[in-house]
């Protein structure tokens, strides 16, 4: 062992008295180097084409929806489909603004045969549920040849019913759940358990019924009779659309206005829904189109990004802002 390690240090110390070997041991070094310099500039050019491909996919998926509406013209007439997903409210993705949007845009487009709303909402604002019945009543005033149909899949309820009034005809499932056409407001009351848990209420207001509806404090029956008379206004303007809308399809008894539920089948017994059918067999046997095109507005990628960047600037700004107050 000692002869073997004797051996390759007499070697180690040969090469290194070897003529050339300054040489030999630079031109290793820049070998390597330029090894190191092409292996980084092909990471580099790897890291570019990267991101490259990544805005190229995030502008396509901002721009494809203004882009696949302004090709789609050229085509066959098509079905309009305009979702009306989930609760309705100015917050959320079926709000009035969105639907309105997409019925302007639908009408807009010459090759557009038909509309169907995709209705499958419990309901919601009956603000914003008015303001997209009053749209499509103008819209058919305006637009006369172009029918708009209402379709529900699972639920069409309250606020989604709403809406769905103002429609030529609604066709629905057997099974749907259609109707409900009521108004409702509910809140709890804490006097009891705050006596039990002896929690002194301390309320100061300006205005004699600035608290109104307080959970915390006794009921006050003037306050309930005024709410109650709020209630019952927006119902009236509820069966007011519904009658406009329905006219004499509708088979008005003691409990089409009180607020209950119905299967679809039964709907179309009443009178509040015309038929049964699906977003397909509508488009297909009902407006007579094989294409169908969606409408509804979506929220681009870059601005859903904006929205980010800007809710987490205005929070880290919060946040400086709270930590500068006074404690």
């Amino acid at each position: 062992m000692e002869n073997e390690q004797s051996k390759e240090i007499d070697g180690s110390a040969g090469n290194a008295n070897a003529p050339g070997w300054e040489r030999e041991v630079l031109e290793k070094l820049a070998l390597a180097a330029v090894t190191e310099q092409r292996r980084a500039r092909r990471w580099s050019v790897f890291f570019k084409m990267l991101m490259f491909v990544y805005l190229m996919v995030v502008g396509g998926m901002a721009f494809y929806p203004s882009f696949e509406k302004s090709v789609s013209g050229g085509g066959k007439e098509h079905t309009a489909i305009i979702d009306v997903l989930g609760v309705i409210a100015e917050n959320e993705a079926a709000n009035a603004k969105s639907i309105i949007k997409g019925l302007r845009a639908a009408v807009k487009d010459k090759k557009t045969k038909g509309i169907v709303l995709n209705i499958n909402s419990p309901g919601g604002s009956p603000v914003q549920s008015g303001y997209v019945f009053e749209e499509i009543r103008r819209l058919k005033e305006k637009h006369p040849k172009i029918p708009i149909y209402a379709v529900v899949s699972d639920i069409c309820a309250s606020g989604g019913y709403y809406m769905a009034a103002a429609a030529d005809k609604i066709f629905v499932h057997r099974s749907s759940m259609i109707g409900s056409i009521g108004v409702v407001m509910n809140s709890f009351g804490f006097v009891n358990t705050m006596e039990k848990l002896g929690v002194d209420r301390r309320l100061l207001i300006a205005g004699e019924h600035k608290a109104l509806m307080d959970p915390f404090s006794p009921v006050n029956d003037e306050e309930m009779i005024h709410m109650q008379t709020l209630l019952n206004n927006v119902h009236q303007q509820f069966i007011t659309a519904v009658k406009e809308g329905r006219g004499d399809r509708l088979v008005v008894t003691q409990d089409t206005f009180s607020g209950l539920i119905w299967t679809g089948e039964q709907g179309v017994a009443q009178g509040l829904a015309d038929g049964f059918g699906s977003v397909d067999s509508v488009a297909r046997d009902i407006v007579g189109t094989k294409k169908k095109l969606n409408f509804t507005p979506h929220e681009r990628l870059l601005d859903k990004l904006a929205g980010k960047l800007g809710a987490s600037f205005g929070h880290a700004l919060g946040s400086v802002v709270t930590s500068l107050s006074l404690r």
